[in-house]
C-alpha cells in the first residue's frame, strides 16, 4: 500500500506513520534561503527581540512574533521576505505593498524585504510601534456606529391587522 497524501504538505505518509507537516521551525523555513535574504532574516529578528519579552515560533510557512497575539510574522519565500505586521491604523508609503483589515480594529500591512539594509527606519519604527499596541489593539473593541444613524438595513414594517366588518 503506497500511503495517503498529506492535504497540507501534499507528502505521502506511509501507512501507521505519525505525520504533522504544522511542527516546523524558523531554522527549518530559512535554511534554503541566499545569504542576503539570511542576513535580512537575522536582523529583522535580532531588532524584534530587542523590543522586550516575546514569543517567536514557527506556524507552518511563517515565523510568528508575538506578545499576547501575534503582531507580525516573516514568511520567508524564494526571492523575498514577506513581512506582515499589525497596527491600529492605516499607513501609506512606497515601502508598503499591501494593506488590509485583519479585524474591526487591526490593520495588517505588507513589507518585503530582500536585503538586511532595508531593514532600518520607517520599516522598524513600524515594527516597534507594532510591538507596542499589540495588547491594546488585542483587548480593543471595535467603534460602534453613532447612535440615531440609519442602519443599511431596511425599519421592519409593522404587520397589517384585517378589518373586521
Amino acid at each position: 500500500m503506497p500511503g495517503k497524501e498529506c492535504y497540507h504538505c501534499h507528502e505521502v505518509i506511509p501507512p501507521n506513520t505519525p505525520h504533522d507537516c504544522w511542527t516546523t521551525t524558523a531554522e527549518k523555513l530559512t535554511e534554503e534561503l541566499p545569504e542576503p535574504m539570511v542576513d535580512a532574516w537575522l536582523r529583522i529578528r535580532d531588532t524584534a527581540l530587542d523590543f522586550g519579552e516575546q514569543r517567536t515560533y514557527a506556524s507552518h510557512k511563517s515565523i510568528m512574533f508575538s506578545r499576547k497575539a501575534c503582531y507580525f510574522f516573516v514568511r520567508p519565500k524564494k526571492k523575498v521576505l514577506e513581512v506582515v505586521f499589525f497596527l491600529g491604523r492605516t499607513l501609506k508609503n512606497p515601502l508598503i505593498r499591501k494593506v488590509h483589515p485583519s479585524s474591526k480594529v487591526k490593520t495588517a500591512h505588507l513589507v518585503h524585504i530582500s536585503h538586511r539594509d532595508e531593514v532600518e527606519a520607517p520599516f522598524t519604527d513600524w515594527l516597534r510601534e507594532a510591538y507596542e499596541v499589540s495588547d491594546s489593539l488585542r483587548l480593543a473593541k471595535p467603534v460602534k456606529k453613532a447612535a440615531g444613524k440609519a442602519s443599511k438595513k431596511p425599519a421592519k414594517k409593522p404587520a397589517r391587522r384585517s378589518k373586521k366588518h
